[in-house]
Protein backbone atom coordinates (compact mmCIF):
# COMPACT_ATOMS: atom_id res chain seq x y z
CA UNK A 1 0.00 0.00 0.00
CA UNK A 2 2.82 2.40 0.94
CA UNK A 3 4.67 1.60 -2.31
CA UNK A 4 1.53 2.24 -4.32
CA UNK A 5 0.99 5.51 -2.47
CA UNK A 6 4.54 6.66 -3.30
CA UNK A 7 4.10 5.73 -6.97
CA UNK A 8 0.84 7.64 -7.06
CA UNK A 9 2.30 10.69 -5.36
CA UNK A 10 5.34 10.90 -7.65
CA UNK A 11 2.99 11.20 -10.60
CA UNK A 12 0.81 13.52 -8.60
CA UNK A 13 3.63 15.95 -7.86
CA UNK A 14 4.30 16.34 -11.57
CA UNK A 15 0.61 16.99 -12.25
CA UNK A 16 0.35 19.49 -9.42
CA UNK A 17 3.43 21.32 -10.68
CA UNK A 18 1.96 21.49 -14.17
CA UNK A 19 -1.11 23.29 -12.75
CA UNK A 20 1.12 26.02 -11.38
CA UNK A 21 3.13 26.52 -14.55
CA UNK A 22 0.32 26.20 -17.10
CA UNK A 23 -1.81 28.77 -15.31
CA UNK A 24 0.93 31.35 -15.66
CA UNK A 25 1.18 31.84 -11.90
CA UNK A 26 3.72 34.41 -10.78
CA UNK A 27 5.94 33.84 -7.76
CA UNK A 28 4.01 34.43 -4.55
CA UNK A 29 5.11 34.33 -0.94
CA UNK A 30 3.13 31.07 -0.51
CA UNK A 31 1.92 28.81 -3.33
CA UNK A 32 -0.16 25.80 -2.33
CA UNK A 33 -2.16 23.04 -4.00
CA UNK A 34 -5.33 21.84 -2.27
CA UNK A 35 -7.04 18.72 -3.60
CA UNK A 36 -10.79 18.50 -3.14
CA UNK A 37 -13.04 15.44 -3.07
CA UNK A 38 -15.30 17.22 -5.57
CA UNK A 39 -15.27 16.65 -9.30
CA UNK A 40 -14.66 19.65 -11.55
CA UNK A 41 -18.29 19.53 -12.69
CA UNK A 42 -19.81 19.42 -9.20
CA UNK A 43 -21.87 22.44 -8.22
CA UNK A 44 -19.70 23.19 -5.18
CA UNK A 45 -16.31 23.03 -6.96
CA UNK A 46 -16.57 26.68 -8.14
CA UNK A 47 -17.43 27.68 -4.54
CA UNK A 48 -14.19 26.08 -3.39
CA UNK A 49 -12.26 27.90 -6.11
CA UNK A 50 -13.88 31.17 -5.00
CA UNK A 51 -12.60 30.50 -1.46
CA UNK A 52 -9.06 30.21 -2.81
CA UNK A 53 -9.48 33.49 -4.70
CA UNK A 54 -10.78 35.13 -1.52
CA UNK A 55 -7.71 34.00 0.45
CA UNK A 56 -5.48 35.48 -2.24
CA UNK A 57 -7.35 38.78 -2.05
CA UNK A 58 -7.45 38.95 1.75
CA UNK A 59 -3.75 38.14 1.99
CA UNK A 60 -2.86 40.89 -0.47
CA UNK A 61 -1.60 38.31 -2.94
CA UNK A 62 0.77 36.67 -0.47
CA UNK A 63 -1.07 33.32 -0.60
CA UNK A 64 -1.99 31.66 -3.88
CA UNK A 65 -4.03 28.45 -3.63
CA UNK A 66 -4.76 26.19 -6.59
CA UNK A 67 -7.74 23.90 -5.98
CA UNK A 68 -7.59 20.70 -8.05
CA UNK A 69 -10.39 18.13 -8.50
CA UNK A 70 -10.61 14.71 -6.89
CA UNK A 71 -7.95 12.27 -8.06
CA UNK A 72 -5.72 14.89 -9.67
CA UNK A 73 -2.70 14.22 -7.46
CA UNK A 74 -3.67 11.22 -5.31
CA UNK A 75 -6.75 9.10 -4.73
CA UNK A 76 -9.46 10.62 -2.53
CA UNK A 77 -8.61 8.24 0.33
CA UNK A 78 -4.92 9.26 0.23
CA UNK A 79 -5.10 13.02 0.74
CA UNK A 80 -4.60 12.76 4.51
CA UNK A 81 -1.22 11.11 3.97
CA UNK A 82 -0.38 13.38 1.05
CA UNK A 83 -1.00 16.60 2.98
CA UNK A 84 0.94 15.32 5.98
CA UNK A 85 3.86 14.41 3.72
CA UNK A 86 3.79 17.75 1.90
CA UNK A 87 2.85 16.19 -1.46
CA UNK A 88 -0.25 18.38 -1.23
CA UNK A 89 -0.35 21.44 0.95
CA UNK A 90 -4.01 21.03 1.87
CA UNK A 91 -7.28 19.27 1.18
CA UNK A 92 -11.02 19.99 1.12
CA UNK A 93 -12.70 16.65 1.73
CA UNK A 94 -15.02 14.33 3.62
CA UNK A 95 -13.16 13.11 6.74
CA UNK A 96 -15.13 9.85 6.67
CA UNK A 97 -12.77 8.62 3.95
CA UNK A 98 -10.15 8.11 6.65
CA UNK A 99 -12.25 6.13 9.14
CA UNK A 100 -10.02 3.12 8.45
CA UNK A 101 -7.23 5.00 10.23
CA UNK A 102 -9.44 5.98 13.16
CA UNK A 103 -13.23 5.59 13.58
CA UNK A 104 -13.24 9.14 14.99
CA UNK A 105 -12.95 10.42 11.41
CA UNK A 106 -16.38 8.90 10.70
CA UNK A 107 -17.86 10.33 13.89
CA UNK A 108 -16.62 13.86 13.21
CA UNK A 109 -17.14 13.54 9.45
CA UNK A 110 -20.74 12.34 9.33
CA UNK A 111 -22.32 11.58 12.68
CA UNK A 112 -25.58 10.12 11.42
CA UNK A 113 -28.65 11.82 12.83
CA UNK A 114 -26.72 14.45 14.81
CA UNK A 115 -27.43 17.65 12.90
CA UNK A 116 -30.77 19.01 11.66
CA UNK A 117 -29.25 22.27 10.46
CA UNK A 118 -25.74 23.29 9.33
CA UNK A 119 -25.68 26.08 11.92
CA UNK A 120 -25.81 23.47 14.68
CA UNK A 121 -22.63 21.84 13.36
CA UNK A 122 -20.94 25.22 12.78
CA UNK A 123 -21.70 26.27 16.35
CA UNK A 124 -20.33 23.00 17.69
CA UNK A 125 -17.11 23.41 15.70
CA UNK A 126 -16.63 27.05 16.67
CA UNK A 127 -18.01 27.18 20.20
CA UNK A 128 -18.54 23.62 21.39
CA UNK A 129 -14.99 22.32 21.26
CA UNK A 130 -15.28 20.67 17.83
CA UNK A 131 -12.40 22.52 16.21
CA UNK A 132 -10.03 21.76 19.07
CA UNK A 133 -11.04 18.08 19.02
CA UNK A 134 -10.60 17.90 15.24
CA UNK A 135 -7.06 19.26 15.57
CA UNK A 136 -6.33 16.72 18.28
CA UNK A 137 -7.34 14.09 15.73
CA UNK A 138 -5.46 15.39 12.66
CA UNK A 139 -2.37 17.01 14.20
CA UNK A 140 -0.61 13.65 14.65
CA UNK A 141 -1.01 13.10 10.89
CA UNK A 142 0.72 16.41 10.18
CA UNK A 143 -2.40 18.50 9.42
CA UNK A 144 -3.93 21.66 10.86
CA UNK A 145 -7.73 21.79 10.74
CA UNK A 146 -8.87 25.23 9.56
CA UNK A 147 -12.61 24.67 9.68
CA UNK A 148 -15.56 22.78 8.27
CA UNK A 149 -18.28 23.39 5.74
CA UNK A 150 -21.03 21.11 4.46
CA UNK A 151 -23.27 20.61 1.47
CA UNK A 152 -26.24 20.92 3.80
CA UNK A 153 -28.55 18.37 5.38
CA UNK A 154 -29.22 15.68 2.81
CA UNK A 155 -32.75 14.98 1.66
CA UNK A 156 -34.20 11.46 1.90
CA UNK A 157 -35.79 9.67 -1.03
CA UNK A 158 -38.86 7.52 -0.47
CA UNK A 159 -41.54 5.86 -2.58
CA UNK A 160 -43.74 5.59 0.52
CA UNK A 161 -44.90 8.30 2.94
CA UNK A 162 -42.66 8.37 6.03
CA UNK A 163 -43.93 10.75 8.70
CA UNK A 164 -41.80 9.53 11.57
CA UNK A 165 -39.48 6.89 12.97
CA UNK A 166 -42.20 4.22 13.22
CA UNK A 167 -42.72 4.40 9.45
CA UNK A 168 -39.11 3.30 8.86
CA UNK A 169 -39.83 -0.21 10.12
CA UNK A 170 -39.51 -2.73 7.30
CA UNK A 171 -38.49 -0.13 4.71
CA UNK A 172 -35.95 -1.57 2.27
CA UNK A 173 -33.51 1.23 1.59
CA UNK A 174 -30.16 2.01 0.07
CA UNK A 175 -27.58 3.27 2.59
CA UNK A 176 -23.77 3.46 2.68
CA UNK A 177 -21.95 0.81 4.69
CA UNK A 178 -20.80 1.52 8.22
CA UNK A 179 -22.48 3.80 10.70
CA UNK A 180 -25.30 4.86 8.35
CA UNK A 181 -26.51 1.29 7.84
CA UNK A 182 -26.14 0.47 11.53
CA UNK A 183 -28.30 3.44 12.57
CA UNK A 184 -31.08 2.73 10.08
CA UNK A 185 -31.09 -0.96 11.02
CA UNK A 186 -31.48 0.04 14.67
CA UNK A 187 -34.47 2.18 13.63
CA UNK A 188 -36.13 -0.89 12.07
CA UNK A 189 -35.31 -0.33 8.39
CA UNK A 190 -33.63 -2.90 6.13
CA UNK A 191 -30.58 -1.17 4.62
CA UNK A 192 -28.80 -2.67 1.61
CA UNK A 193 -25.58 -1.90 -0.23
CA UNK A 194 -26.15 -0.22 -3.57
CA UNK A 195 -23.89 2.05 -5.66
CA UNK A 196 -25.18 5.59 -6.13
CA UNK A 197 -25.30 4.97 -9.88
CA UNK A 198 -28.00 2.32 -9.34
CA UNK A 199 -30.32 4.30 -7.07
CA UNK A 200 -32.50 5.67 -9.88
CA UNK A 201 -33.12 2.26 -11.47
CA UNK A 202 -33.67 0.57 -8.11
CA UNK A 203 -36.35 3.10 -7.15
CA UNK A 204 -37.96 2.89 -10.59
CA UNK A 205 -38.21 -0.90 -10.48
CA UNK A 206 -39.25 -1.08 -6.83
CA UNK A 207 -36.12 -2.94 -5.77
CA UNK A 208 -35.87 -0.48 -2.86
CA UNK A 209 -38.46 1.69 -1.12
CA UNK A 210 -36.15 4.53 -0.14
CA UNK A 211 -32.59 5.81 -0.35
CA UNK A 212 -30.03 7.87 1.51
CA UNK A 213 -28.47 9.56 -1.49
CA UNK A 214 -27.70 13.30 -1.67
CA UNK A 215 -29.13 16.83 -1.49
CA UNK A 216 -32.65 17.67 -2.70
CA UNK A 217 -31.64 19.75 -5.74
CA UNK A 218 -29.44 16.95 -7.12
CA UNK A 219 -32.15 14.33 -6.51
CA UNK A 220 -34.68 16.51 -8.29
CA UNK A 221 -32.41 17.29 -11.23
CA UNK A 222 -31.77 13.58 -11.73
CA UNK A 223 -35.50 12.84 -11.83
CA UNK A 224 -35.55 10.77 -8.65
CA UNK A 225 -38.88 12.26 -7.57
CA UNK A 226 -40.59 10.70 -10.56
CA UNK A 227 -40.54 7.47 -8.55
CA UNK A 228 -39.71 8.63 -5.02
CA UNK A 229 -42.76 10.85 -4.65
CA UNK A 230 -42.42 11.33 -0.87
CA UNK A 231 -39.07 13.09 -0.37
CA UNK A 232 -38.16 14.16 3.16
CA UNK A 233 -36.77 17.69 3.37
CA UNK A 234 -34.89 18.99 5.24
CA UNK A 235 -33.38 15.58 5.86
CA UNK A 236 -33.18 14.07 9.33
CA UNK A 237 -30.27 11.70 8.99
CA UNK A 238 -27.14 12.90 7.24
CA UNK A 239 -25.04 16.01 6.84
CA UNK A 240 -21.50 15.16 5.74
CA UNK A 241 -18.80 17.55 6.94
CA UNK A 242 -16.39 19.08 4.43
CA UNK A 243 -13.02 19.42 6.15
CA UNK A 244 -10.53 22.13 5.16
CA UNK A 245 -7.02 21.41 6.44
CA UNK A 246 -3.47 22.61 5.74
CA UNK A 247 -0.11 20.95 6.29
CA UNK A 248 0.67 21.67 9.95
CA UNK A 249 4.36 22.49 9.46
CA UNK A 250 3.38 25.14 6.92
CA UNK A 251 0.65 26.52 9.17
CA UNK A 252 2.90 26.71 12.23
CA UNK A 253 5.47 28.82 10.35
CA UNK A 254 2.93 31.31 9.00
CA UNK A 255 2.77 34.80 10.50
CA UNK A 256 -0.21 35.25 12.82
CA UNK A 257 -2.07 37.55 10.43
CA UNK A 258 -2.08 34.90 7.69
CA UNK A 259 -3.18 32.20 10.15
CA UNK A 260 -6.10 34.43 11.12
CA UNK A 261 -6.98 35.09 7.48
CA UNK A 262 -7.08 31.37 6.73
CA UNK A 263 -9.24 30.50 9.74
CA UNK A 264 -11.67 33.35 9.16
CA UNK A 265 -11.86 32.68 5.43
CA UNK A 266 -13.06 29.13 6.03
CA UNK A 267 -15.83 30.42 8.30
CA UNK A 268 -17.03 32.64 5.44
CA UNK A 269 -16.57 29.83 2.91
CA UNK A 270 -18.73 27.50 5.02
CA UNK A 271 -21.66 29.90 5.12
CA UNK A 272 -21.21 30.79 1.45
CA UNK A 273 -21.44 27.15 0.38
CA UNK A 274 -24.53 26.51 2.48
CA UNK A 275 -26.22 29.69 1.21
CA UNK A 276 -25.62 28.86 -2.44
CA UNK A 277 -26.64 25.21 -2.17
CA UNK A 278 -29.69 26.11 -0.07
CA UNK A 279 -30.78 28.51 -2.81
CA UNK A 280 -30.59 25.69 -5.34
CA UNK A 281 -32.57 23.43 -3.02
CA UNK A 282 -35.27 26.06 -2.53
CA UNK A 283 -35.86 26.25 -6.28
CA UNK A 284 -36.04 22.46 -6.56
CA UNK A 285 -38.35 22.14 -3.53
CA UNK A 286 -40.71 24.77 -4.94
CA UNK A 287 -40.88 22.86 -8.22
CA UNK A 288 -41.59 19.62 -6.37
CA UNK A 289 -44.28 21.18 -4.17
CA UNK A 290 -45.99 22.56 -7.27
CA UNK A 291 -46.35 19.01 -8.58
CA UNK A 292 -49.58 17.49 -7.16
CA UNK A 293 -48.06 14.01 -7.40
CA UNK A 294 -45.14 14.83 -5.09
CA UNK A 295 -45.48 15.27 -1.31
CA UNK A 296 -42.51 16.89 0.42
CA UNK A 297 -42.44 15.77 4.07
CA UNK A 298 -40.74 17.67 6.91
CA UNK A 299 -40.33 15.70 10.13
CA UNK A 300 -41.30 17.34 13.40
CA UNK A 301 -38.68 18.24 16.00
CA UNK A 302 -40.00 15.38 18.14
CA UNK A 303 -39.48 12.78 15.40
CA UNK A 304 -35.99 14.15 14.68
CA UNK A 305 -35.12 13.89 18.36
CA UNK A 306 -36.40 10.30 18.48
CA UNK A 307 -34.23 9.32 15.50
CA UNK A 308 -31.26 11.10 17.09
CA UNK A 309 -31.82 9.04 20.24
CA UNK A 310 -31.70 5.81 18.22
CA UNK A 311 -28.57 7.03 16.46
CA UNK A 312 -26.95 7.75 19.81
CA UNK A 313 -27.00 4.05 20.69
CA UNK A 314 -24.94 3.33 17.59
CA UNK A 315 -22.62 6.28 18.25
CA UNK A 316 -21.92 4.63 21.61
CA UNK A 317 -20.86 1.44 19.83
CA UNK A 318 -18.47 3.39 17.61
CA UNK A 319 -17.15 5.27 20.64
CA UNK A 320 -15.62 2.03 21.90
CA UNK A 321 -13.53 1.53 18.77
CA UNK A 322 -10.77 4.05 19.55
CA UNK A 323 -9.76 6.58 22.17
CA UNK A 324 -10.45 9.50 19.84
CA UNK A 325 -13.84 8.05 18.84
CA UNK A 326 -14.72 7.98 22.53
CA UNK A 327 -13.70 11.61 22.91
CA UNK A 328 -15.78 12.56 19.86
CA UNK A 329 -18.80 10.77 21.30
CA UNK A 330 -18.53 12.54 24.66
CA UNK A 331 -17.93 15.91 23.04
CA UNK A 332 -20.83 15.82 20.56
CA UNK A 333 -23.38 14.24 22.90
CA UNK A 334 -22.55 16.78 25.61
CA UNK A 335 -23.07 19.62 23.14
CA UNK A 336 -26.36 18.21 21.79
CA UNK A 337 -27.69 17.61 25.30
CA UNK A 338 -26.79 21.12 26.47
CA UNK A 339 -28.55 22.57 23.43
CA UNK A 340 -31.69 20.55 24.08
CA UNK A 341 -31.24 18.54 20.88
CA UNK A 342 -30.74 15.22 22.64
CA UNK A 343 -32.48 13.75 25.67
CA UNK A 344 -30.24 12.91 28.61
Amino acid sequence: MKTQFLKTTVAGVAIAASFLFTTGAVAQEYQWTFQTSAQAGDNFFPIEEAWADRVNELSGGRIEITVVPVGTVVAHIETLDAVGAGILQGHITDPSYFSGKDPAFAMLGNLVGAWSDPEQMFDYMENGGGKELFNELVNPYGLQFLGASATGVEAFLSTKPLYGVDDLKGIKMRAPEGMVQEVFAAAGASPVNLPGSEVYTALEKGVIDAADYTVFSTNHAQGMHEFARYPLYPGFHSMPVIEVSLNKAIYDELPEDLQNILNESVTVFARDMIAQLDAQNEVAVAEAQADPEITVIDWSDEERAEFRGIAKSQWANWAERSEMAGKAYESVTTYLTEKGLLAE
